[in-house]
């Protein structure tokens, strides 16, 4: 019977609870495997595209000025126009006519082609 208790005595105690070895790091503070290769993926994405996005500031930079000019000397225009549509999907895409007369028709809404009550010409 003492034969028996010793390797019992042994074997409860090998079957214990184990404990982890500590990496000095809490286990939910340490990126995953995958975390680390998005960081990784996104590292490498970041110097691909730096070239792309420095020569896109450049030319930021250089549309600048002439967008400025733009919107002070046509901001108010489009303003109204805004102000005066409720609903831009009512309308086609607009047309430059040759002489550089910009026109933006309604579709229509019933198959029948809608005729303008003026020349075609609006001030603004």
């Amino acid at each position: 019977m003492k034969h028996i208790i010793l390797p019992l005595t042994l074997a409860a105690l090998l079957a214990g609870p184990t404990y982890a070895q500590d990496t000095g790091q809490d286990a939910d503070q340490a990126p995953s495997l995958m975390e680390q290769g998005m960081e990784l993926f996104f590292e490498g994405l970041r110097e691909e595209m730096a070239p792309a996005l420095d020569d896109l500031q450049q030319l930021a930079d250089e549309f600048a000025p002439a967008m400025q000019g733009f919107l002070q000397e046509m901001g108010p225009a489009l303003a109204k126009i805004a102000s005066e549509v409720d609903d831009w999907s009512t309308y086609e895409m607009p047309e430059i006519l040759p002489n550089g007369d910009i026109i933006i028709r309604k579709k229509p809404t019933d198959g029948t082609v809608e005729t303008p009550e003026t020349d075609g010409q609006t001030d603004i």
